[in-house]
């Protein structure tokens, strides 16, 4: 005789997996505006993977400022809805919920070297079609713009020919087609 096995839910089941999510939010421009966002982040304990902030309409004193953070569907939600909340925030859009949008990173790449190093490092430059910006007998300073792990392999080739210092700007995203915040 066959018996059938119930199957018990586990109840101390694995969390949802955490997901990538660029947020916009547009605020007013004005002191103490970022603290208060980056405030609901750290109060919180949510981290901020990339941060970019700019006056995008000076004439009305309004600001983007655009966030990256990862974290399980229900934890994104509580952070949209937190930011929402704060009286300066005008809007909140999920780039990634909302499709395909447009991510840009910049970085100012410094290689010190010589020799051999120096001609790769041009090469590798032309290769990723990257700027050369400043140039002395020691140092090339290098321009990039682009994706996030585009970036993170030039430097990482950077890095195999000599030291290497590193700005970068953090991400800046906009939404394709004709919507807009």
């Amino acid at each position: 005789m066959l018996m059938k096995v119930e199957e018990k839910k586990n109840p101390m089941r694995a969390p949802d997996p955490s997901e990538k999510h660029t947020l916009s939010v547009v605020v007013d421009n004005e002191p103490g505006v970022l603290a208060r966002v980056i405030g609901l982040f750290s109060g919180r304990g949510y981290n901020i993977d990339s941060l970019t902030v700019s006056e995008t309409q000076h004439d009305k004193h309004v600001s983007r400022i655009t966030i990256v953070t990862t974290g399980a569907p229900m934890v994104i939600e509580q952070i949209k809805s937190q930011l929402a909340r704060l009286v300066p925030v005008h809007r909140v859009a999920d780039l990634t919920v909302g499709g395909a949008a447009i991510e840009r990173e910049l970085a100012l790449v410094k290689l010190i070297g010589r020799g051999e190093a120096r001609v790769e490092a041009l090469r590798l430059a032309q290769a990723f079609a990257v700027k050369t910006v400043d140039a002395t007998l020691e140092s090339f300073v290098f321009e990039i713009t682009g994706l996030t792990e585009e970036i993170d392999r030039f430097i990482d080739l950077m890095a195999a020919l000599g030291k290497v210092e590193v700005s970068r700007t953090g991400i800046a995203a906009i939404a394709r087609g004709a919507e807009g915040l």
